[in-house]
């Protein structure tokens, strides 16, 4: 806006201004761009499945999601899904700040994440998780602990969920074999137990996934504890 203004006024300096302001200007994105990184994913499913229960009623979901990263290691983001009777607008927010750094050959990720649903503000709630990850031959084997406290919309009671999980790699493919075992116990399910086991691609830019997933004492829950089979396809710009 400087330089447009100054255009017919003083053109030699308008184009030496110019030139500097490009240089600052090219400078300042580089950094911003190396401090700062800003990720969308696009994602469908065919069941929204969240520690081995359908939340969207073995129905496909949309899962969008935004991330910001500092170099740090600091982040934030908001993911989206549809849910189904929730007694709301069918819609889950979740809302994460957290950490990610690495510490030799150890990742370790700690955030708080917001699990909100409007229209449905009586089921809102707060958890606590920490994921540690580590190379493993080829794969990589990580495990995650996730702690919400005692709040009245889970009824007063705190909830604890662990779980471990693995990927590999099938070698001289796109195939990588992913599977995962999960407890909880508390406000969600009493000694409740998931797991799965699948395999993802990545193809021409997409990931895509299928996966048999399960859960322990599914009459407890009832048909969105059923075990199936859950595609997915997801990209990220």
């Amino acid at each position: 806006m400087i330089n447009s203004g100054m255009k017919g006024l003083l053109p030699v300096m308008a184009l030496t201004l110019a030139g500097v302001s490009t240089s600052a200007m090219a400078a300042d994105d580089a950094a911003a761009k190396k401090a700062i990184e800003v990720e969308v994913t696009l994602a469908g499913v065919s069941d929204y499945r969240f520690r081995g229960l359908s939340l969207s009623g073995i129905d496909p979901a949309f899962q969008p999601a935004i991330v910001v990263t500092h170099e740090s290691g600091i982040y934030g983001s908001i993911w989206g899904s549809n849910v189904s009777d929730n007694g709301g607008d069918n819609i889950e927010v979740d809302l994460v700040a957290g950490i990610a750094r690495d510490i030799g050959k150890v990742t370790v990720n700690v955030n708080a994440t917001y699990y909100l649903y409007p229209g449905a503000g009586s089921t809102n709630y707060v958890e606590f998780i920490g994921k540690v990850s580590t190379p493993v031959g080829p794969g990589t084997v990580g495990l995650t602990v996730a702690y919400a406290p005692s709040q009245s919309h889970i009824g007063s009671q705190d909830n604890v969920y662990v779980a471990l999980d693995g990927s590999v790699p099938i070698g001289g493919t796109p195939f990588s074999l992913t599977g995962s075992f999960g407890f909880e116990d508390g406000a969600f399910g009493s000694k409740k137990k998931d797991w799965s086991l699948g395999v993802t691609a990545d193809v021409a830019g997409f990931t895509l996934g299928a996966a048999y997933v399960d859960t322990a004492h599914a009459q407890d829950f009832g048909r969105i504890a059923k075990a199936g089979a859950v595609f997915s396809i997801s990209r990220t710009f």
